[in-house]
C-alpha cells in the first residue's frame, strides 16, 4: 500500500470531518439559515451515499469476499458485513441521548435569544453534542478513509457527501454554545474541533488494521461501510432534509445526488 495513497485518503477524511466548521461559520457570519439550500444539499448527500453504497461499494466488497471465500461464502459475508455496519451505527445512535443528538435540527436564528436563563444547560448541551458528534463521526471517518484508500475516484464524492452531512452538525454544536457564552469565536472553535474525530477514526482504524489488510478484511470492512452510509442516509440525512425544507426539495436533491454520482462513476469506466 503506497504512502501517497494513505496520505491522500487521510486528507480527504480530514476535509470531510472539519467541514463542521462550515456549519459553525454559518452561525458566525450569517443572520439566517438557508433552509432550502440545506434541504437540497442534505438530500443530495443522501443520494450520493445511497447510490454509491449499493452500486459500487457493496459490489466491490462482494467481489473481494467471493475471491477469498467462494460465491456462497463471499455473498453471505458481504450481506453480514452490510448489516454489521448498520448495527454498529445504530448502537452508537442509540447510546447518544436524544437531547444531545447531533442531528437535532438547529438554525442560526436560535442564537438571537437574549435570555440569561438556562445558560449552563445550553453549554452542557453544546459540549455533549460536540462529544456525541465525535463518537458518531468515528466510524464515518473510517468509512471515508477506506473508500478513498480503495479507489480515490470513489473517495472524492464520498468525502464531499460526508462534508455536506457535517454542516448541520456544526450548527448543532455552535448554536447552544454561542447562546450560552455569547462568544461566536468559542462556538466556532468547539464546533470546528468536533469534526476532528473523523480523521482520528481513520487513523486509528488504519493503524489497527493495516497489518491484516487482505481481500477478506477489505471486503468485510467495505460491506460495513455500505451499511453505515445507507443507515446515515435513511436515518439522518433524509429526515433532516425534510425538516429543513419542503418534502420535494429533499427528493430533488436525492435524485440529483444519485445522477451526479452515477455520472462520475461512468466517467471513470
Amino acid at each position: 500500500m503506497e504512502l501517497s495513497s494513505v496520505i491522500f485518503a487521510f486528507c480527504l477524511t480530514l476535509f470531510a470531518g472539519l467541514s463542521t466548521g462550515i456549519g459553525s461559520a454559518l452561525s458566525l457570519l450569517t443572520k439566517r439559515t438557508s433552509t432550502k439550500f440545506l434541504s437540497v444539499a442534505l438530500g443530495f448527500s443522501a443520494g450520493v451515499m445511497i447510490y454509491v453504497s449499493f452500486v459500487e461499494i457493496f459490489v466491490k466488497a462482494k467481489d473481494a469476499l467471493i475471491s477469498v471465500l467462494g460465491i456462497k461464502g463471499g455473498t453471505w459475508a458481504t450481506v453480514g458485513g452490510f448489516f454489521f455496519g448498520i448495527l454498529i451505527i445504530a448502537i452508537i445512535d442509540k447510546l447518544i441521548p436524544s437531547t444531545e443528538n447531533p442531528h437535532e435540527i438547529h438554525t442560526v436564528e436560535e442564537m438571537d435569544g437574549k435570555s440569561e436563563e438556562h445558560k449552563s444547560k445550553l453549554m452542557r448541551m453544546g459540549l455533549f453534542t460536540a462529544l456525541a458528534i465525535g463518537i458518531h463521526n468515528f466510524p464515518e471517518g473510517l468509512a471515508t478513509f477506506t473508500a478513498a484508500l480503495s479507489d480515490p475516484s470513489l473517495g472524492i464524492p464520498i468525502a464531499f457527501a460526508i462534508a455536506i452531512h457535517n454542516i448541520p452538525e456544526g450548527i448543532a454544536v455552535a448554536v447552544p454554545i454561542f447562546y450560552a457564552t455569547g462568544s461566536r469565536k468559542q462556538a466556532f472553535k468547539l464546533s470546528f474541533l468536533s469534526g476532528l474525530s473523523e480523521p482520528v477514526g481513520a487513523l486509528i482504524g488504519y493503524l489497527l488494521l493495516y497489518k491484516f489488510f487482505n481481500d477478506a478484511v477489505f471486503g468485510f470492512i467495505f460491506a460495513s461501510v455500505a451499511g453505515i452510509m445507507v443507515y446515515i442516509s435513511l436515518d439522518e440525512l433524509l429526515p433532516s432534509a425534510r425538516e429543513y425544507g419542503e418534502h420535494h426539495l429533499s427528493i430533488y436533491g436525492l435524485i440529483a445526488g444519485m445522477a451526479v454520482m452515477a455520472l462520475s462513476l461512468l466517467l471513470f469506466i
